[in-house]
């Protein structure tokens, strides 16, 4: 494989699952991934569109992408993953993430954000607007139709925003001791109905708690605190992480429309 001029598709790798097959494909070009068929009837937009970067701000072109499709979709929102600083896409299958959700009936995609994995950098996402606009640009050319989004670490600079400016676009939130969301005033949160699940780590002295502070104010808003775990809590407990997670989604209908608010720890 190429990154950068990319020609061919690393091999696809198929599992059978009880809910049908699923697919986790490494493509380094998102446009790519547009007129590409795939299991379960999870198909991506006919007619693909080159992801070049526009007069109107568009992010850059090319961006690696692992996706899971059901053998059978059910009326269940989208999943987009995205990653922490020292991780990437491939974090998610690692963990088995992707093959569990498909299994579970849901569409997943994991991206490699710029400078990551297989995504050269780009200097499109240097601004806060250039972030939301590749999100914007990923749900479009992927066709994730108000998607769950899920943020670790570093990624929080992608997903804050763009939850704060693009709430009515996303079904769910799961950020996990995401970065960034101190730099936005609370009266934002105050005001988003997008149903979300906080969650990090116990043993978590510094992002975690730092963000909980900000998120809690979401009106929709659950808190999952994971055990013996720290910033990283989706990779030393990815059993307890599964389990809040499915929850999660479990209760949303398919626009993401039911979650209470739980009393979260102080």
């Amino acid at each position: 494989m190429e990154v950068g001029g990319f020609h061919r598709r690393r091999p696809a790798r198929e599992a059978g699952l009880a809910g049908g097959r699923w697919r986790v494909e490494a493509v380094p070009e998102l446009g790519d991934l547009l007129g590409a068929e795939a299991p379960g009837g999870c198909q991506p937009r006919a007619a693909p569109a080159p992801l070049t970067r526009a007069a109107a701000g568009r992010p850059a072109a090319r961006g690696a992408t692992r996706r899971a499709c059901p053998g059978s979709r059910r009326a269940r929102p989208d999943v987009l993953l995205l990653h922490g600083q020292a991780f990437t896409s491939k974090t998610w299958e690692t963990l088995g993430t992707l093959a569990l959700l498909a299994e579970e009936g849901y569409r997943a995609v994991a991206i490699d954000l710029p400078g990551h994995g297989d995504s050269p950098p780009s200097d499109a996402v240097a601004t806060e607007r250039g972030r939301v606009a590749l999100l914007d640009h990923v749900l479009r050319e992927l066709a994730l139709r108000r998607p769950v989004l899920v943020s670790p670490s570093m990624s929080g600079r992608f997903a804050v925003p763009f939850l704060l400016a693009r709430g009515a676009r996303l079904a769910g939130f799961v950020p996990i001791a995401p970065a960034g969301t101190a730099e936005h005033p609370a009266q934002r949160y105050r005001q988003l109905q997008t149903p979300t699940l906080i969650v990090y780590g116990d043993g978590d002295a510094g992002l975690g708690p730092r963000a909980l502070r900000r998120l809690r104010l979401l009106p929709r808003h659950r808190v999952a605190v994971l055990r013996g775990a720290g910033h990283a809590c989706y990779v030393q407990r990815p059993r307890d992480f599964h389990s809040v997670l499915l929850a999660f989604l479990r209760q949303l209908g398919p626009r993401g429309t039911a979650v209470a608010p739980r009393p979260d720890p102080r």
